[in-house]
């Protein structure tokens, strides 16, 4: 009897559908580390493709509605603050009980901000001014930059859990937003590099 008992209960825990497992809204090991390596990687590439320019190639504007070398800069810096205030800032809000549909936005992220074919207006808040010297952008860039790099090192805040509106992308959880910085930050070294390819560069 025991024995037919057990078979039965064996039976209907089989018969029964496990519960759907939830994601985890912590970052995983390979996030990190992915985020690591791209802010490095396009801090590395900034700086090599800057820090060696006269003041002339620095201000230097392929043409009246194209922008310099100094204001590829300052728009990086200006993003940047902003990119990681929002990411932050949206992990004091309550959870976003949807915040598993954003998950699918990564790759699309991954493949879009890098990506020049597309060109977009910036908004207004992060467009530049010309209202720092080199030295103050190249100064408050690494340290927001050191600031980040070291936030990404230790969080072990749920950061998929936490929403904030992008103009473009709709809702983005906050690891994406911290995405964003070096992803976005990639495709503008990326016009740095169509400045200095210009035929009137100065040589």
């Amino acid at each position: 009897m025991k024995f037919l008992a057990g078979l039965a209960a064996s039976i209907l825990a089989l018969t029964i559908p496990a519960p759907a497992q939830t994601a985890d809204p912590k970052m995983t090991k390979a996030e990190r580390a992915e985020l690591i390596e791209l802010l490095n990687k396009s801090e590395k590439e900034f700086l090599q493709a800057v820090e060696s320019l006269s003041e002339q190639q620095w201000s230097f504007k392929p043409g009246p509605d194209r922008w310099s070398v100094a204001e590829c800069a300052e728009h990086i810096v200006l993003a940047e603050a902003l990119l990681f205030e929002t990411a932050t800032t949206s992990l004091t809000a309550t959870a976003d009980d949807k915040w598993e549909e954003t998950l699918r936005k990564t790759d699309i992220l991954r493949r879009a901000l890098p990506n020049r074919s597309t060109k977009v207006d910036a908004p207004a808040a992060i467009k530049p001014r010309q209202a720092m010297t080199r030295q103050q952008l190249m100064a408050r860039f690494k340290e927001q930059r050191a600031r980040a790099l070291a936030y990404v090192q230790e969080t072990e805040a749920p950061l998929k859990a936490h929403t904030a509106a992008n103009p473009f992308f709709g809702p983005l959880n906050a690891h994406q937003w911290l995405l964003y910085i070096p992803l976005h930050h990639l495709r503008h070294n990326l016009q740095i590099a169509e400045v200095k390819s210009s035929s009137s560069y100065p040589q």
